[in-house]
């Protein structure tokens, strides 16, 4: 089992790379006026996002994984696979608004963005914080 571990920590951390790196591209994107840079971001958050799917499933596999062996202990797991749906969700928004700003639809602006790009450091945080500490 610590090797399943190993690798959901491994494909967790990769996901995170790119929640991390996908809204900072939008940022970006929506302080541009250059079309050429404009392409070019578009491009860049297309190939990001697309990389990104199959590690979420490896992160989510593995998790599930090392929850049929160890199964649903503690309270804090409840909250821990709560965070990691918002998550799911986070990544799913991720796609929509990039599909809004390939087409233009972009109605935000950098500075939301930039907010926007902290929600998976806090979601980490608190699921770091569940995993090891297990407050209750």
């Amino acid at each position: 089992m610590l090797w399943v571990k190993a690798f959901h920590i491994i494909f967790v951390a990769s996901w995170f790379a790119g929640l991390f790196y996908l809204p900072r591209i939008f940022v970006n994107h929506a302080m541009e006026t250059n079309a050429e840079a404009i392409k070019r971001l578009t491009l860049m958050e297309q190939k990001l996002y697309r990389f990104m799917l199959p590690l979420a499933l490896l992160a989510l596999g593995f998790g599930v994984w090392l929850m049929v062996g160890y199964g649903i202990t503690g309270k804090w797991m409840h909250p821990k696979l709560t965070l990691v749906l918002g998550l799911i969700a986070y990544h799913w928004y991720c796609g929509k608004i990039m599909r809004d700003l390939k087409e233009g639809k972009n109605n935000r602006s950098h500075v939301w963005f930039r907010w926007f790009n902290e929600i998976p450091v806090l979601a980490l945080t608190a699921i770091v914080i569940l995993v090891v500490v297990k407050p209750f």
